[in-house]
């Protein structure tokens, strides 16, 4: 039987039942050297199961990522220009003439970048090089939204009330958005990761949002047609894993939920997705095998639903054509190697399994660690990794990072540093080793989201798998609690700093001097060391006082009871472990002290604290200080567009700037009514955290 479909790109696509099974006569093509077009994370991950499999890798980088891991664990590896992504990373051209100067037989995209790029799968096909993803054809129709939606309702998938048309006029597109009512989302139909992604909650906010949307999504993918579709409240975001290959066989391996999202971008997903039947879960599997079929697919892809949170109904909303960040946990309950699958798959082999041999066991979580603020709004963080320790990797934990300590977080790519995932035999005892690994995870010298994955993993309603895409924003003040410190927190990080002191003036002792005082740290004749030390956390300063006994101390804090502590390091691998005996009640912490700066590490995450250091040691810090009528860098970026000149006149509120961090546009405004004096900075500059951007009269 053949089925004919109207694009909304215009023409016809025809497909056949035979054709969707994909019954072709593909020959093998064996893979034994392969270029990952890729960096970071993913890089590596590709990069293992190549290794363990035999086959070379090559590793392309650009200048800012020359030392990193990925380039070090590749066989071999190429510079391919500046750090920018659209000079490096998104040069398909570049990356294809080294694949085949290197000899490669294959293309791994990872995903990212060039994964679903159609121009670049063509090149390769037309290379001779296999990309290891879907044809062309598939990215090209499930890449863009609108055409998806078409092909999907008459693969009789699920969709969602919607206007996906050719007319993009702001009358057209405002009089559908009155049809479907508000509030509704507009999104760009080339999109992915939350970026031309908005919300109108009413008339009014529609074309406001709808610019936004559109001025992101050229930015991002040179694009900027829009769809729009009803915005269900309290949805969860439930996808399902398939794969398909060249000989008519498609699978799928269970759903995950991935709802509890910041900024559109996902951040703690699970799998399988909590409170399905089994039969909910096979519609589920069967209508996404039904899409992968519907665009003859092949390889690795995500059918993402929105689920409602009420009645269970689902409805299409995009494919990923790629693997996805997520896939570890896919991995993890079905004992699969989605990478292997991919690179045999590509090869020309069939599935590795059919559909009643796939087997889901337990429950896994995966969790992604960024640099970021997320009491400041999640705005991204960039910088040196100055602190890292990571939980031992094993049977239900592993760690997917490419950054090591030291290793930069740059301002031009992602700012996640690892997904942490874990398994276990249910969903509460994965749960709970998911909180024990991410107090394990710890970072210093860098803001992180780890104290708050901790939190959220935490709560209560998330505990009892009460989730929806806007879970964040519903639990707001319970997961951004005011944090009061206990004082034994305060004293654990002054002893911390006492004994970081002792450990720095010991070790650094030569063999030519051994003196009392120099071999007996806080030795003094005839009485005993008394300190003050001040430490700041947040807005608050508070004073702790030791005195130094034989063999303790005795301390305070802000003239409060004097208490019995008696402390003692315990070695381990790169942590200044410490065990403390405050008042009989012992505990074991790790620290890490940095210039001034002290954190300190236990099962709540980490708390850091600054010593405020004496009169005569301080710096002025009233030099350099920024002028409070002044636009300031709120993170690292790129300074994109400059929207005021020196003399403008402009109201609060008015949007004065973009920046550019972590690949998201963030749009800068006035704080109050002035007229603009001075811009520091010329569009295209890289600016620091805190630059000053625009100052005013």
């Amino acid at each position: 039987m053949f089925h004919k479909l109207r694009l909304a790109a215009g023409g016809y696509r025809y497909f056949s039942d035979a054709c969707a099974r994909g019954l072709q006569n593909v020959p093998r093509r064996p893979i034994n050297k392969m270029l990952i077009a890729n960096r970071g994370e993913i890089a590596c991950r590709v990069m293992r199961t190549a290794n363990r499999l035999g086959i070379r890798t090559v590793a392309v980088f650009s200048d800012a990522d020359e030392k990193s891991l990925h380039v070090k664990m590749a066989n071999e590896s190429y510079n391919i220009g500046p750090p920018a992504s659209q000079k490096s990373y998104l040069r398909g051209d570049y990356i294809l003439e080294v694949a085949k100067k290197a000899g490669c037989q294959a293309i791994h995209p990872g995903y990212g970048f060039l994964s679903e790029n159609v121009e670049f799968a063509e090149l390769c096909q037309q290379e001779g090089v296999i990309f290891i993803g879907p044809p062309a054809s598939a990215i090209r129709d499930m890449g863009i939204k609108s055409t998806s939606k078409h092909i999907m309702s008459a693969a009789g998938v699920p969709i969602i009330n919607g206007y996906h048309g050719e007319d993009q006029s702001d009358e057209r597109l405002i009089e559908e958005a009155r049809k479907i009512g508000f509030p509704l989302m507009i999104k760009a139909v080339r999109g992915g990761g939350g970026k031309g992604m908005r919300i109108a909650e009413t008339e009014s906010d529609f074309i406001p949002m709808l610019q936004s949307a559109r001025t992101e999504s050229e930015k991002a993918f040179g694009d900027t047609v829009m769809l729009l579709e009803r915005y269900v409240r309290s949805p969860r975001h439930v996808e399902v894993q398939v794969f398909a290959d060249h000989h008519g066989n498609a699978v799928y391996l269970y759903e995950r939920d991935c709802s509890v999202q910041r900024r559109h971008q996902k951040i703690i997903e699970e799998a399988p997705a909590p409170g399905l039947s089994e039969e909910l879960r096979a519609k589920l599997g069967e209508a996404a095998v039904r899409a992968a079929k519907a665009v003859n697919y092949v390889g690795a892809g995500t059918v993402e639903f929105i689920l409602d949170k009420e009645d269970l109904s689902f409805h299409f909303m995009e494919m990923n054509t790629r693997l996805q960040v997520e896939h570890p946990i896919t991995e993890m309950i079905t004992g699969t190697d989605l990478v292997e699958w991919q690179i045999k798959v590509a090869s020309g082999e069939p599935l590795p399994a059919s559909q009643e041999n796939i087997r889901k066991r337990g429950h896994a979580f995966e969790a992604r660690i960024y640099a970021e603020d997320p009491a400041g709004g999640f705005l991204p963080g960039a910088g040196p990794l100055q602190y890292l320790s990571t939980p031992a990797p094993s049977a239900t934990t592993r760690v997917e990072t490419g950054v090591r300590q030291g290793d930069e977080v740059s301002i031009h790519y992602d700012p996640m540093i690892a997904k942490l995932v874990v398994w276990g035999e249910n969903r509460a005892s994965s749960l709970q080793l998911l909180v024990e690994q991410l107090t394990n995870y710890q970072i210093a010298g860098l803001q992180t989201n780890i104290n708050f994955l901790i939190d959220l993993a935490r709560h209560e309603h998330f505990q009892s798998a009460d989730v929806h895409t806007g879970f964040i924003e519903q639990h707001m003040a319970t997961l951004f609690p005011k944090r009061i410190v206990p004082p034994t927190k305060l004293v654990q990080m002054a002893l911390a700093y006492v004994l970081n002191d002792r450990v720095q003036s010991v070790g650094v002792l030569g063999a030519k001097t051994r003196g009392p005082f120099e071999t007996e740290y806080s030795f003094r004749s005839n009485y005993s060391l008394s300190r003050s030390i001040q430490i700041k956390l947040g807005e608050d300063t508070y004073t702790v006082d030791i005195k130094t006994l034989d063999d303790s101390y005795s301390v305070r804090v802000d003239d409060g009871k004097w208490m019995k502590v008696s402390v003692r390091r315990k070695p381990h691998a790169n942590r200044f472990l410490l065990e403390i005996n405050i008042e009989g009640h012992v505990s074991c912490f790790n620290t890490v002290i940095t210039g001034e700066n002290v954190s300190l590490f236990d099962e709540n995450g980490m708390i850091e604290g600054e010593i405020v250091q004496p009169r005569f040691l301080a710096t002025e810090s009233s030099m350099g200080s920024v002028d409070a009528s002044s636009v300031t860098a709120p993170m690292p970026g790129v300074l994109d567009k400059l929207l005021v000149k020196p003399g403008d006149t402009v109201k609060i509120g008015a949007p004065v700037a973009v920046l550019i961090a972590m690949k998201m546009e963030h749009v800068l405004k006035a704080a109050k009514d002035g007229v603009v004096k001075a811009i520091p900075n010329a569009e295209g500059s890289n600016v620091r955290k805190g630059a000053v951007l625009i100052s005013f009269e």
